[in-house]
């Protein structure tokens, strides 16, 4: 099942961004978070998805725009309907997945799930797995290791239920080279332009008609309310860097875990890779088999050949284009059989028989040997202190989190108190809005929430501490408020008529358009400006949408045709369709290879798409409507 994942990867990553797995996206956190809480948002087969869950789900995923937008990203994006929706869904998903993976009775054997914990960067040290790192990440989440290994287990089996869907995901040929030669067909075309400016001179406005639109569209003019606030941060990295690691500590650390900082042997080996799965038929195997045993004597007869080989022949598409090199590893990094080959290789340049693995059947080349050693203190003296003082500064931080959230509450008229007690300093933000951008750590859909509660804005009382980020808590105060005003007519009077002028002129413009546009559909012989002709592709990008769609929609059986488009407060063009040029299909053009996967996405798409409806059918879903709606406090 895990050739499905492997071979149809990037199909699989279509399905994983569709359906948003918490470990492909939320990284260890989602798996060391506790979910708690009560009531139940939805059923799902009837096992619950539970409030709490939802919350935490439509937080990371905040948190994940925050970090993909940065300074862009406005926390009302998430306080809506369909945002909130769009979460509960995958939510909804994710469970129909897992539901289905244990009643296939899908299983992950332990190799792969130790594999897969090899390969996460947060358990690595230079490169490596680090199995003190794992047992610090879990310790600082409070998960055991039994607990964490359960649910990434249940996480790879979902991604076999993938890969069989997958499976299924064929694009014929026929079809690709019909879409690649509508993809890249080419239009050359004029245009003339009809720009709304021109027209601008025969639009008369009304009397009264801006004063109209005014008093119909006052919210539109209205200055949402804004305030000024001071506030505190505490913070865990504030916490770390008051604290001090002594050289002491730091030795006593380094002497009390040897095997930590033990390195051992590691080699670099290449390999050439004919792929065939152990459960596959006898046909395959021989065939496999037949082919590796060929290249081993090619080989074995020349070994200065194998990088070329390994090139030419390995279907192993990270390594092959390296001539086969897969780079020093340990043990434990590589499937067994494999590993055994390896680490069994008496000298450089010595090469192995032929090894059958999981994957199929490798042949592999001994390139390098890094001996066991032992990492010198001073190495690795500055990445114990930061560990010791990032173990330290959560225990210090979760200590400090109570008497900083009493302290802002039961002082509640000042955040001095809290800043002197905690050290910290007090800032002043710009001028806010409710909605818009605002600047971190603020920047918090809760936070700004309360900033702007009757509470804050009457009494300039303190917020409730508020958990903006990991390890981070603010606390903020209303210093300067502005409520919300409408604009006075006479102050935006001469922008209404200008946006008026500027509508009815681009309806002008429109008008002129279309009846051009008629006459030379007709025949007629119009005395127009066209410019240079330019060729268009449908492919291309940069094409504005209502552009792309009415150049490429226009019948072509009879040249030159004509079609139009208005642009959106611009005006009008007409464009003038001279020649349309459709591309031979060229199989190595690596264009004809990308429109192939994205065609495989659109069908991936369908058929997860079809594949979790007939889920929903199978397994009763049953969803809390209300639980959508914006809360009214937010």
């Amino acid at each position: 099942m895990f050739d499905a994942v492997r071979n149809n990867k990037k199909i699989v990553q279509v399905f994983l961004l569709l359906i948003t797995l918490p470990f492909a996206f939320w990284g260890v956190d989602s798996y060391v978070k506790n979910a708690g809480g009560e009531g139940d948002l939805a059923s799902v087969g009837g096992t619950p998805i539970k409030a709490a869950e939802f919350q935490q789900a439509l937080q990371e995923q905040q948190e994940r725009m925050r970090a993909a937008m940065g300074a862009n990203f406005n926390p009302a994006m998430m306080n809506t309907p369909e945002a909130r929706k769009a979460v509960l869904d995958n939510l909804v998903n994710q469970r129909l997945l897992a539901l289905d993976a244990s009643k296939m009775r899908l299983s992950v054997s332990d190799q792969r799930v130790r594999e897969t914990i090899a390969g996460i960067q947060a358990f690595q040290e230079n490169g490596q797995f680090s199995l003190p790192r794992y047992e610090a990440a879990l310790t600082a989440q409070g998960m055991s290791q039994a607990v964490f290994e359960s649910r990434l287990r249940k996480d790879l089996a979902l991604q076999q239920v993938l890969g069989a869907v997958a499976e299924g995901v064929m694009v014929s040929g026929t079809s690709a080279e019909r879409v690649y030669a509508v993809q890249l067909e080419e239009r050359t075309v004029s245009e003339v332009r009809l720009a709304a400016p021109q027209y601008a001179s025969a639009v008369k406005l009304t009397d009264g008609a801006a004063k109209a639109f005014y008093e119909a569209n006052r919210k539109r003019f209205e200055l949402p309310a804004q305030l000024r606030a001071e506030y505190i941060v505490l913070s865990q990295e504030g916490v770390a860097s008051q604290l001090v690691v002594s050289d002491a500590d730091i030795r006593k650390e380094y002497d009390a875990h040897p095997k930590r900082f033990r390195q051992g042997e590691e080699r670099r080996a290449s390999h050439i890779l004919i792929q065939a799965d152990k459960g596959a038929s006898e046909t395959v195997l021989k065939a496999a088999r037949e082919k590796i045993d060929g290249l081993l004597k090619q080989v074995k007869a020349n070994p200065a050949d194998f990088a070329k080989l390994a090139k030419e022949n390995s279907q192993d598409p990270g390594s092959a284009e390296k001539g086969g090199d897969l780079g020093f590893f340990a043990r434990g990094a590589m499937v067994k059989p494999f590993e055994d080959s390896a680490f069994s290789l008496a000298k450089e340049g010595e090469i192995s028989d032929v090894v059958q693995s999981d994957f199929g059947f490798h042949i592999i080349r001994l390139t390098g040997v890094k001996g066991e050693k032992v990492r010198p203190f001073d190495e690795v003296k500055a990445e114990i202190a930061a560990e010791l003082k990032r173990t330290e500064s959560a225990k210090k931080f979760a200590e400090l989190v109570e008497g900083f959230t009493n302290t802002v509450y039961e002082q509640a008229d000042s955040l001095k108190p809290a800043a002197d007690k905690f050290k910290l300093q007090t800032q002043t933000s710009e001028w806010i809005g409710r909605e818009g951008k605002v600047q971190q750590p603020l920047n918090n859909e809760k936070l700004i929430a309360a900033l702007f509660s009757d509470d804050a804005v009457k009494n300039k009382r303190n917020t409730d501490a508020v958990e903006v980020g990991k390890g981070l808590l603010v606390s903020a105060r209303v210093v300067e408020f502005k409520p919300a005003a409408i604009r006075p007519f006479d102050e935006v009077k001469a922008d209404i008529e200008k946006s008026l002028t500027t509508a009815e002129a681009v309806k002008l413009a429109e008008k002129d358009g279309q009846a051009k546009l008629a006459g030379l559909n007709k025949g007629d012989a119009l005395e127009l400006s066209w410019s240079a002709s330019q060729v268009m592709q449908r492919a291309d990008r940069g094409l504005p949408a209502e552009v792309g769609r009415a150049v490429f929609r226009a019948p072509s059986a009879k040249l030159p045709a004509y079609t139009g488009v208005q642009i959106p407060g611009a005006g009008f063009v007409i464009f003038r369709i001279e020649k349309v040029s459709r591309p031979a299909v060229n199989e190595a053009d690596p264009r004809f290879k990308a429109i192939k996967q994205q065609y495989a996405r659109v069908l991936a798409e369908q058929d997860f798409g079809a594949y979790v409806a007939s889920l929903r059918k199978r397994y009763e879903v049953k969803v809390n409507a209300a639980a959508l709606e914006v809360p009214k406090d937010k």
